[in-house]
């Protein structure tokens, strides 16, 4: 069904959750935590970090002239450090830390042991600036890169040639990140003026001159572009952790997503409901549920739910005799791949069997993995309110973080996947500006179809009419 804003409210049950994980109950002791290892010393060398306090986190992100930390750990903290602490503060104690370390402040300066030194601390921020973008929109963050750039050069004025480098790389990629959040807005706006005029019938809905069949026939060709749409939207968002931090920030592409998903179950709903004629209505839902297998097959499975929760929605499930008319077989398993029994169990084995051709994939066809962005969200928001940031002792649970890094970085990676169909402006332009019916709307032209058949349904018909 169509989906809302994540929020503490809308979910019943935790799923997601690392089996492994030590969640705290009220009252429940837990076991002495484990320190990481000590500055500068190799995280792969000693046992996995489960918990440490948030200085010799810190510590163990400082690269070294003979040291610098797994690449998963450093996204693993970044990620999780915005919960503790502003990401300008954080590089402003990384950049204390290695002024200190490495004498930097002192002149003259150790010049083979900065050269040692600098390449390390340049991989960091250049990590840094790729990974999490949003971060450097703070003037701050690009003031300490420079000064610690600026201690270093006399050794090296590659480094000055370097830093630039990465700074016009990070506004090439801020620039299109504000373009395509101005772009989301937009479609998502002009996608909501049009829908809002469909409000509230009380008489039956205007009749829509064209429709999806009329547009597009080909199921494979549809999904393509419902898949062109999903790629689009996950390309270039503000928010590399979704409903992952404390910090109050915008959620326009959150809540874009939820209104696309809903603006396709409402438009799946509303292209069969405006059919009036039986055959025609049956033809319909089995093209929908041919467009629904090739998100399937393409591993959108997004599009897929919205399509289905579309199709399930109340004013299209009652229309028994369109129904009876359609071939479903092929409806009915692909829902039992969505069943939400067993906390998504089918999908879940599904996504994973995705994810799995996209590692191993040779083409971008085969990488791609959308997955019920709803579902995602759902899990990363349980994962992050049902296990402690902190431990008793004040550290940091960094099991938890390790655990909500994988799930982010999955997304991440499968975001990164570009398009391979081409763009078909015909139908992207239906799919984000043909007018959908309100709820009530669907009521109306699904009771126009097939009459009433209980007091409830009469007794709505007579209210909206």
């Amino acid at each position: 069904m169509p989906q809302t804003v994540c929020s503490g409210t809308m979910f019943t049950t935790p799923s997601g959750f690392s089996p492994h994980l030590a969640c705290a109950e009220p009252g429940e002791e837990e076991e002495a935590p484990q320190e990481g290892p000590g500055p500068g010393a190799c995280l792969a060398d000693g046992p996995p970090i489960t918990s440490a306090s948030l200085d010799t986190l810190i510590q163990n992100l400082v690269p070294t002239t003979d040291y610098y930390p797994e690449k998963a750990y450093v996204f693993t903290f970044l990620l999780s450090a915005r919960l503790f602490i502003p990401p300008p503060d954080l590089l402003a104690r990384v950049c204390e830390l290695c002024i200190k370390q490495q004498q930097l402040d002192q002149s003259p300066l150790d010049t083979a042991k900065v050269r040692k030194f600098g390449p390390k601390i340049l991989q960091l921020l250049t990590e840094w600036t790729e990974t999490f973008p949003s971060d450097f929109r703070d003037e701050k963050m690009v003031g300490h890169i420079k000064d610690i750039i600026h201690r270093i050069a006399p050794c090296d004025e590659t480094y000055w040639k370097t830093l630039n480098q990465v700074l016009q790389k990070l506004n090439q990629r801020l620039a299109l990140m504000s373009q395509g959040e101005e772009s989301i807005i937009k479609v998502s706006l002009n996608a909501s003026s049009i829908s809002d005029k469909l409000v509230a019938f009380k008489t039956k809905p205007p009749p829509i001159q064209k429709d999806m069949l009329s547009i597009c026939n080909d199921p494979y060709t549809l999904a393509q572009q419902l898949t062109h749409v999903e790629l689009v939207r996950r390309g270039g968002g503000r928010e590399e952790q979704p409903c992952f931090s404390e910090q109050k920030k915008k959620t326009s592409n959150l809540e874009a997503y939820v209104r696309w998903f809903n603006r396709l179950c409402y438009l799946v709903a509303t292209e069969i409901c405006m059919v009036t004629k039986k055959k025609q209505r049956a033809q319909v839902i089995e093209f929908f549920i041919d467009v629904a297998r090739e998100c399937f097959n393409i591993g959108n499975f997004n599009s897929l739910m919205a399509i289905i929760s579309g199709m399930n929605m109340s004013p299209v499930s009652r229309l028994k005799k369109t129904w009876s008319k359609a071939k479903t077989a092929k409806f009915f398993i692909l829902e039992h791949q969505m069943d939400p029994t067993g906390n998504f169990y089918n999908y879940r084995t599904a996504l994973r069997g995705a994810a799995h051709r996209s590692q191993t994939a040779n083409s971008n066809r085969e990488r791609i993995v959308i997955p019920f962005f709803s579902l995602l969200i759902k899990d990363i928001y349980f994962l992050n309110e049902g296990c402690a940031n902190r431990l008793p002792t004040g550290h940091v649970n960094f099991e938890k973080f390790v655990e909500l890094a994988r799930q982010v970085g999955e997304f991440m990676t499968w975001k990164q996947v570009e398009c391979p169909f081409e763009e078909d402006r015909a139908i992207l332009h239906y799919l984000h500006t043909a007018p959908i019916f309100s709820e009530d709307g669907l009521y109306l032209a699904s009771y126009e179809s097939e009459s009433p058949e209980n007091q409830v349904e009469k007794d709505r018909w007579k209210a909206l009419r």
